[in-house]
């Protein structure tokens, strides 16, 4: 019986419409069968209805692309293939080579094989005005990679109150933070010098971003932690267009002012993709990232 198969397709490639008859082909080769196609971008909420009956959803695209539609489709349940068209594809598990090696397992009637990838679930709790009284959190979205404080316009140090599991921590004072998944602590995690985490860890990291303290290093907590950081330094510029903000994925951004309190804690929804069977994590490390790759010398 052929699997039904609705593709994503980020059009803004010019290399994803050009191979775009190749992934047909490779899909109907295979047996599967495609009952949608659909423009990635813009992106919004999206129904069951609106699969067509698909079993699996194929992203066409890089990094960025299959963190919006994690978010859009992780409700429905149904998984998610990266085909990587991108730069680094950390996320993506197939390209095209990969893609046509494995087609007859993932498009034919055999069990998926597939993992899941959990996500963050973050909120706000807007201060409600001088000495007054902060209501229910607002929920502002679920990040697969990353919830990041940034400090924006006019680029003054900014200052957030961290606590974990309501136990009082230190005042993070610098360019921001960034909170991280598993999955996402290669990102904005690891550039800002925090850790690199297997991605089936159940654990979150806390990474400051340029701390003014040296001792302010980055610390990794469990997974169901509810981590809180309240925003007692903020930036603004005077016509209120920029300033310091929230952003998930590096793609979701709400402003934050003094006394805001932003709350991190797992999505109650994971993320599940087709895996590659032939996929090594810490190999795809080595290769993507040059992970503890040596110093090339001139001439070699």
């Amino acid at each position: 019986m052929a699997r039904r198969v609705l593709l994503l397709i980020n059009r803004s490639k010019t290399e994803i419409c050009r191979e775009l008859d190749r992934v047909r082909v490779i899909v109907s080769s295979a047996g599967g069968q495609i009952v949608g196609e659909r423009d990635a971008f813009p992106d919004g909420p999206v129904s069951l209805s609106e699969t067509n009956g698909a079993e699996v959803v194929m992203i066409l695209g890089g990094d960025g692309t299959i963190l919006s539609q994690a978010r859009r489709f992780a409700h429905l349940r149904l998984p998610l293939l990266g085909l990587n068209f991108g730069k680094l594809g950390m996320l993506a598990q197939f390209d095209l080579e990969t893609l046509s090696t494995h087609a007859g397992a993932i498009f034919g009637d055999r069990e998926l094989d597939l993992l899941s990838r959990w996500m963050i679930e973050v909120r706000v709790r807007r201060r409600a005005g001088p000495g007054g009284l902060a209501g229910e959190p607002e929920i502002i979205g679920a990040a697969l990679n990353d919830a990041v404080i940034t400090a924006g316009a006019p680029f003054r140090m900014v200052e957030a109150v961290l606590s974990i599991d309501g136990q009082s921590g230190p005042t993070a004072m610098g360019d921001g933070v960034v909170v991280s998944t598993p999955i996402g602590s290669t990102a904005y995690n690891a550039s800002a010098g925090g850790p690199i985490l297997a991605p089936d860890v159940d654990a979150l990291v806390i990474t400051p971003i340029a701390a003014q303290s040296l001792s302010f290093r980055p610390v990794v907590v469990r997974g169901g932690s509810t981590i809180s950081l309240t925003m007692t330094r903020v930036n603004s510029t005077p016509d209120g267009t920029a300033g310091t903000s929230l952003v998930l994925d590096g793609q979701v951004a709400s402003r934050l002012g003094t006394g805001d309190e932003v709350l991190i804690s797992a999505h109650p929804q994971p993320v599940i993709f087709v895996r590659n069977p032939t996929e090594n994590y810490w190999g795809t490390l080595v290769h993507k990232m040059h992970w503890a790759e040596q110093p090339r010398f001139r001439g070699e």
